[in-house]
């Protein structure tokens, strides 16, 4: 797994200090909840995940979004620094593909868009 994050950034300095970490594919309908974990100065980790249905990883014990199209544990394998992003390269420990429906939530030039 590959991830690009802002150098600096919370989850940047978070994955620097935790190696075991997850992602969660988040359909169409949990653009919501995207937006909250995108948003400057969000909320504490104590209140980010308020209200907002969510499991722990089997392996890595990290938070995991329910109802999300995808889930993976995965641990760090590399930090390659790209500019002012950190690509962070992820064994992938666990994967789950629940029967969540629709499609994937998807971010391209600024906006949210869809596969059709």
């Amino acid at each position: 797994m590959l991830v690009s994050l802002r150098t600096g950034s919370r989850m940047d300095d978070l994955i620097d200090e935790q190696p075991l970490w997850g992602v969660s594919v988040l359909s169409e309908s949990q653009r919501h909840i995207a937006g909250r974990f995108a948003m400057k100065g969000r909320l504490s980790d104590r209140l980010l995940f308020e209200d907002i249905p969510y499991t722990r990883g089997e392996i890595t014990g990290a938070p995991l979004v329910g109802g999300a199209l995808a889930t993976l544990e995965c641990r760090t394998e590399q930090r390659v620094e790209a500019g002012d992003h950190t690509l962070v390269i992820g064994r992938v420990l666990n994967a789950r593909v629940p029967s969540a429906e629709g499609g994937p939530l998807l971010y391209f030039k600024g906006r949210y868009r869809h596969l059709s």
